[in-house]
């Protein structure tokens, strides 16, 4: 805790990307909301991920375009110039972030600590959060709540849903069925399970509890390949929505789904913000770290498994924040571990 702040009138946050990321940064917007009420919000972020972010109230966005280069570090200063705010809480240690914060002007600018540091961002903060051995993502984001004095021992994330959200979800829902969706692939092609065993996955989840199952994902060539992949293995019927819905929409898909089971991706954590329980699928990554945080006892997590195939080392010898995305990774993650996280879920939430 930093005692010199005191009811901050300005706080600007920068956190650019990506979807699961700027959503663990949500409670920290929670808790300075609940505790300084006054206090005007800025939030730097990407323009994908504020189609997520734009239904939250009492923030101003500000969207960072990364597709026009050097120009839009100029728009950014001259959208902030004259301004200054009081406290700059600088979430993202990647350098285009990094270059980004020498636009903001603030008297206390709060970062990562050195062991996450990287691509100089200790050239652009005057003060860190403490280092944790260990420490989940969602608790080290609560670190900069936690920096400025507020009480924030656990996450708050009160997602919104907005009518259009509801509405598409209502449209596809089964509200007679218990419903898995099926968010199939990550941003990294290497952290996604196999076509084939997410099909034995549906065909089991309806021939065992009749439960609906849906396909969720975006546009991309590699979800639509997957999703058709799916369809062309599994026995029985499943909607497939992929590339059918937007962020917005998402959230209401999600919402209302008994369960979601995804690699470690954005929507993963987008379900967890919604409080629905999530099957997380890691080898690549470790959920110690950056799974679903309130569903960590229903990931299928093989990545110590995977430190020892394939580098010969106890994940707890890594470097925290490791990824092993190597050929073969997820085939570690068997059909049988999730069924049996499958049947643990919906005996919970019977």
């Amino acid at each position: 805790m930093f005692s010199s702040i005191t009811s901050p009138k300005k706080i600007c946050i920068l956190r650019l990307s990506a979807i699961g990321d700027v959503t663990h940064v949500i409670p920290v917007v929670r808790s300075i909301q609940k505790e300084w009420p006054e206090c005007e919000i800025t939030w730097i972020c990407g323009k994908f991920e504020y189609k997520l972010l734009r239904v939250i109230q009492g923030i101003r966005f500000i969207c960072f375009d990364k597709a026009n280069g050097y120009k839009e570090y100029w728009k950014l200063w001259s959208t902030l110039r004259g301004e200054v705010f009081d406290v700059l809480l600088h979430m993202q240690v990647a350098a285009r972030a990094n270059l980004a914060s020498f636009t903001i002007k603030s008297r206390v600018k709060i970062g990562w600590d050195a062991a996450r540091s990287r691509d100089m961002h200790q050239l652009c903060i005057n003060r860190r959060i403490p280092a944790h051995y260990q420490q989940h993502q969602v608790q080290g984001f609560l670190s900069f709540a936690r920096a400025l004095g507020l009480k924030a021992d656990e996450p708050h994330w009160d997602m919104p849903l907005t009518e259009n959200a509801i509405q598409f979800a209502d449209k596809y829902i089964d509200k007679s069925r218990r419903v898995l969706l099926i968010s199939a692939c990550s941003s990294h092609k290497s952290r996604n399970w196999s076509a084939e065993c997410y099909a034995k996955l549906a065909d089991y989840a309806i021939a065992e509890y009749g439960m609906q199952v849906i396909l969720s994902g975006g546009p991309s060539e590699i979800e639509l390949n997957m999703a058709q992949d799916i369809v062309a293995k599994v026995q029985h019927r499943v909607l497939n929505l992929v590339g059918k819905d937007t962020l917005e929409q998402l959230l209401g898909l999600l919402s209302k789904a008994t369960v979601v089971v995804s690699p470690d991706s954005g929507p993963a954590h987008i379900a967890n913000a919604l409080g629905v329980p999530v099957i997380g699928l890691y080898a690549c990554t470790w959920s110690k770290r950056s799974g679903p945080y309130n569903s960590l006892e229903f990931c299928v997590d093989k990545f110590e498994v995977a430190a020892r195939q394939f580098l010969n080392k106890s994940a707890d010898d890594l470097r925290w924040g490791t990824k092993i995305e190597k050929p073969g990774v997820m085939e570690l993650i068997l059909v049988g571990d999730v069924k049996q996280k499958l049947d643990k879920v919906l005996q919970k939430v019977l």
